[in-house]
């Protein structure tokens, strides 16, 4: 595989999905418009183009960048947003303009807000990531572990690179396993203030943790070894 295929962005199509939470047996549907999605997570080699930077302890250009925090992988959206001439997606509230997110750490994750009109990189929804992770199908995964997934049971406890597994019917790859994937959303604010939503299990993680309905949270300021994310894009009429 080529590194430039790893910036492969797919369309993904409207749809609907159901979300539900676990502590309060809520379930409610969410109405989707189509946007982009990238066909692999982040990898090592991409951060460190945009950013100069390699975290996490996973070398090699094509292994999922991990040890990001949510705050980290907001601000990669931006610099790749500048880099290519969009108009960056997140900007600090009270403070004009959506350019000038270059040093997140001091900020207050709840201050972090999404420009919605922008065209610029971003994370995915929680419901955008699992209906990509979906792609149409209905079960619990869009195929058999094994063929799709790095566990915890064929990893040998460790982190692979991109594109090693099957796709779904869609063309996106390791949307479950290999490395968790941050969204935007947070998990839920009344217990877990600012934690943010993680999907897709990991390399470490047991084969009933890699479902496509299956949620973590973390909060935007942790780095972990299995964390890593995907970006995508809205797309404008």
């Amino acid at each position: 595989m080529e590194l430039s295929a790893e910036n492969e962005m797919v369309a993904v199509p409207p749809g609907r999905v159901t979300l539900s939470d676990r502590r309060t047996q809520r379930s409610w549907p969410v109405e989707l418009a189509p946007y982009r999605l990238a066909a692999y997570p982040v990898t090592q080699g991409r951060y460190a183009e945009v950013t100069g930077l390699r975290p996490g302890t996973a070398k090699g250009d094509r292994v999922p960048v991990e040890g990001v925090s949510w705050l980290d992988a907001v601000a990669f959206c931006n610099a790749l947003s500048r880099q290519e001439g969009h108009t960056p997606a997140y900007g600090l509230e009270g403070i004009d303009g959506l350019g000038g997110l270059g040093g997140l750490e001091p900020a207050r994750p709840e201050a972090v807000v999404w420009d919605t009109t922008a065209d610029g990189y971003r994370l995915p929804t929680e419901a955008e990531w699992e209906h990509a992770c979906r792609a149409g199908t209905e079960g619990a995964r869009y195929g058999q572990l094994d063929d799709i997934a790095w566990h915890r049971g064929n990893s040998q406890e460790s982190i692979h690179d991109v594109g090693g597994k099957e796709p779904n019917p869609w063309g996106l790859y390791d949307m479950l396993g290999n490395v968790w994937e941050w969204c935007w959303d947070v998990y839920d604010a009344e217990v877990y203030g600012t934690y943010r939503v993680l999907r897709g299990g990991g390399w470490f993680d047991e084969p009933w943790s890699c479902r496509a309905s299956v949620r973590r949270r973390s909060h935007p300021t942790f780095r972990i070894d299995d964390v890593g994310f995907r970006v995508a894009r809205s797309v404008r009429a």
